[in-house]
């Protein structure tokens, strides 16, 4: 089994037709036969705290236990965290503090747990922010920062802007359409770097959003999120991709050892 690095950029809120729509920079690579961008549909609750579980372990959260965002415990299952750990492989994320909560300590204390650098804990390193309008510039430095410092075979980078926008203004709004833009914009400035040290990039959401400036039912615009691939270990063909497949995919590119469901269409 081949290794690579993997980063995984979950854009929270992100829908499909927004996604696809108004980022610009990563369609440019697409039409240039760099990356290739596909529709998901999401598990359900469409909600973040239950579907960063479901990206990260391929468990649906009707399985996982994690049924809503007021569920404040570690994982029960094994991450891309602890699969990557467990083989040796270094670890990271820069995101939302839901995710340590997830997988490192819960709950969150920030003075103890905003800033990590432990090798025994399945996300060694991070920086973990706690208000959703936490600029997605800033947090793409902080994954940067990340990938400098240590080195990381798996890095997740988690900004939450568009998500906060959704919110403010709901799914049909300049201010959503906007947020993606700046997202595509801030990823721009470190996508090509991350391919030229070797690293496969997956960009993808948890959920979309709606006009009752909400998600977690099943309305398209909640479900629908985009996905897109870049990097040479990836085929760029047609591909049926569930959400609950990305742990186990993601774990294939690292080549670690897991028992998760694999999208294979998408692997070279």
């Amino acid at each position: 089994m081949s290794s690579h690095k993997v980063i995984l950029v979950l854009l929270d809120g992100l829908n499909a037709t927004t996604g696809l729509q108004c980022m610009g920079y990563s369609q440019a690579l697409c039409q240039q036969g760099l990356g290739r961008a596909y529709t998901l549909e999401c598990e359900l609750p469409s909600m973040s705290r239950p579907l960063y579980e479901c990206v990260l372990t391929g468990v649906p959260p009707a399985q996982s236990g994690i049924y809503h965002n007021n569920v404040v415990r570690l994982s029960h299952g094994q991450s891309i965290f602890h699969y990557a750990r467990a083989a040796g492989l270094t670890t990271a994320a820069a995101a939302y503090h839901w995710v340590s909560e997830l997988y490192n300590h819960a709950p969150f204390n920030a003075a103890s747990d905003r800033h990590t650098a432990n090798p025994a804990l399945p996300i060694q390193y991070g920086h973990f922010y706690y208000h959703d309008a936490y600029p997605d510039s800033h947090l793409f430095d902080d994954a940067e920062h990340l990938r400098r410092t240590h080195a990381p075979h798996f890095m997740l980078v988690h900004p939450m802007n568009i998500d906060d926008a959704g919110h403010q203004a709901g799914y049909d709004s300049s201010t959503y359409r906007n947020a993606a833009r700046k997202a595509d914009i801030a990823l721009s400035g470190y996508l090509q770097a991350w391919l030229d040290d070797g690293y496969q990039v997956i960009v993808t959401a948890d959920h979309g959003m709606n006009n009752d400036r909400s998600h977690g039912g099943i309305l398209p615009e909640e479900r629908q999120v985009p996905f897109y691939t870049f990097g040479s270990a990836f085929s760029l063909a047609d591909a049926a991709i569930r959400q609950t497949d990305i742990c186990g995919t993601v774990c294939q590119l690292l080549g670690v050892a897991h028992d998760k469901p694999v999208c294979a269409e998408l692997l070279a």
